[in-house]
């Protein structure tokens, strides 16, 4: 039973984050040509004589469908860069394939059909930018003088280091100039509607997809601050580039023109699948706990805290007394110093199971269907998974959580449109 709830908990907030059921929010008011984006605005269509749709990320095939949903043969032409191409042909939006975590020339490829899309608008036209987590890899514009190799190199450092995204994507937007605004640049003067899809911690709209349409706050030397931080070996190009001044690249501040005509609005972010979470586990009889959505640290570390409020839950009662369901989302991260495979939900999984309580089940999945650099979401535990205590603790020691978690066929596979980061659920039984 309490597989089944943890799994519901997780499907169901994967499901209520799909930005395309997110975009049903926007109208198309026909009779007076407006497309209604919320509340408090909408955009007057008989302004523009053309409509492209322009952007990428892991989400950006779901919201360009929805687009095409809402707006059909209004437009004109579009170009996404996604991960994986989508199910069926869209009508009027092409999809490119690039690369992920690690950006390549299918990545340049598609940014450059992108950039072309950008640099013909004009005053009279409309760009709708679907926007989310995953672009820092797909849209890829490397400045002069680095080479996509040596960008290769510095971002998989980066992915091994332990670093935030945050500080992961300080030194990606210095080293693109599509992202930190990049693309607000070439858009200039058009009108463009930012459509995010949020994968980082707090929202910050200049670190999602490093904020291609968003004024850049960090400089060089923020990103220099990180390769030191974080001892990364970065090739000569990267720090040769890193020592200039970064005002006498590009100016992407809140003061240039390029962003008064850029709007943005935020579609689905953690929290949208957290609380869809919480409700489906009311509705099993389990009372939710909502222990944060910006979780964030070492995966192995923030498992222990979890268990820890697992544990006070069962002795007594507190944070919430069983049957409970906590939750939590966020971004978990992983210092690899060894030679195995995973993610950070898997060794969240695999180091929560090592201590987790009998009469408790997890489920800790990356929203996109992808945990890391594999094949599977995450994976779904309990006491009974881990059968030799040593054995675990060598892969979790090994980084090797994806091994040992697929022998104990504890590993998750899921289908999913959205990227909205971590997704985890402790099932206690009363």
């Amino acid at each position: 039973m309490s597989r089944t709830v943890a799994l519901d908990c997780i499907e169901s907030g994967i499901a209520a984050a799909d930005p395309e059921r997110a975009l049903r929010r926007l109208q198309l008011e026909t009779e007076t040509d407006r497309l209604l984006v919320d509340a408090d605005s909408s955009i007057d269509l008989s302004r523009f004589d053309r409509i492209v749709v322009a952007g990428g990320g892991k989400a950006s095939v779901a919201v360009a469908r929805g687009l095409e949903t809402l707006l059909g043969s209004r437009i004109d032409e579009g170009v996404v860069v996604s991960d994986t191409p989508p199910n069926a042909a869209l009508d009027h939006i092409e999809v490119s394939v690039g690369d992920h975590p690690v950006p390549s020339e299918h990545g340049i490829d598609g940014t450059n059909r992108v950039r072309s899309l950008l640099e013909d608008a004009t005053e009279q036209t409309l760009v709708l930018a679907p926007i989310t987590g995953g672009a820092s890899a797909l849209l890829v514009g490397p400045v002069d003088g680095v080479s996509l190799d040596d960008l290769q190199a510095t971002t998989t450092a980066l992915l091994e280091s332990g670093a935030s995204i945050d500080e992961i994507n300080a030194v990606r937007k210095r080293l693109s100039d599509v992202k930190g605004g990049g693309l607000a640049q070439l858009a200039a003067p058009a009108t463009v509607l930012a459509l995010l899809v949020s994968d980082v911690v707090g929202d910050d709209l200049a670190t999602i997809a490093s904020g291609p349409f968003t004024p850049d706050p960090t400089t060089n030397a923020d990103a220099r601050s990180v390769i030191d931080r974080h001892s990364i070996d970065a090739p000569d190009s990267v720090r040769t580039h890193l020592e200039q001044d970064s005002e006498q690249k590009r100016v992407t501040t809140a003061t240039s023109t390029a962003f008064e005509h850029v709007q943005t609005t935020m579609l689905v972010t953690n929290r949208t699948a957290v609380d869809a979470a919480a409700e489906t586990a009311r509705e099993h009889g389990y009372r939710p706990l909502v222990l944060s959505t910006s979780m964030r640290g070492e995966a192995s570390e923030i498992a222990l805290s979890h268990i820890a409020c697992v544990e006070e839950s069962l002795s007594s009662g507190d944070p919430v007394e069983p049957p409970a369901v906590i939750l939590s989302g966020g971004e978990a991260t992983v210092t690899v110093t060894g030679d195995g495979q995973g993610g950070p939900n898997i060794e969240f999984a695999l180091a929560a199971a090592i201590d987790l309580p009998d009469g408790v089940c997890l489920a800790s999945v990356d929203t996109d269907g992808r945990d890391g650099s594999t094949d599977a979401a995450g994976a779904v535990v309990d006491a009974d998974t881990i059968d030799d205590q040593a054995l675990a603790r060598n892969a979790l020691a090994d980084n090797d959580a994806y091994s040992y978690l697929q022998s104990r066929e504890a590993l998750v596979s899921l289908e999913s449109t959205t990227n909205v980061n971590d997704l985890r659920a402790f099932v206690i039984d009363a």
